[in-house]
């Protein structure tokens, strides 16, 4: 499994929520399995959302259509997006 890990500062974590809930880009067409969003606890404007998929080429391929919307809402809905694929190498529950 892989994960897109994105991260960035938002004005309004309510506002770019309803933007998150809108798809821009149909995270299910993208073969997105499951996603989380965190915050921290000490900065409700600041996200961080994990993305899995099956395969590397699913998490690029997401990451390049989240680029295109990033150029579009960067500054208003959020800013200064990082972004990574990782693999997802052992996993233990307790």
């Amino acid at each position: 499994m892989y994960k897109l890990c994105i991260e960035h500062p938002v004005p309004s974590y309510e506002k770019w929520k309803q933007a998150f809930d809108s798809d821009p880009v149909g995270r299910e067409k993208m073969r997105v399995r499951r996603y989380q969003i965190l915050r921290p606890v000490d900065n409700p404007n600041y996200v961080m959302i994990q993305l899995e998929f099956d395969t590397a080429s699913d998490a690029e391929a997401l990451h390049n259509a989240m680029r295109a919307v990033w150029s579009r809402v960067e500054g208003t809905i959020m800013t200064d997006p990082k972004a990574q694929i990782v693999e997802i190498v052992e996993t233990k529950e307790y």
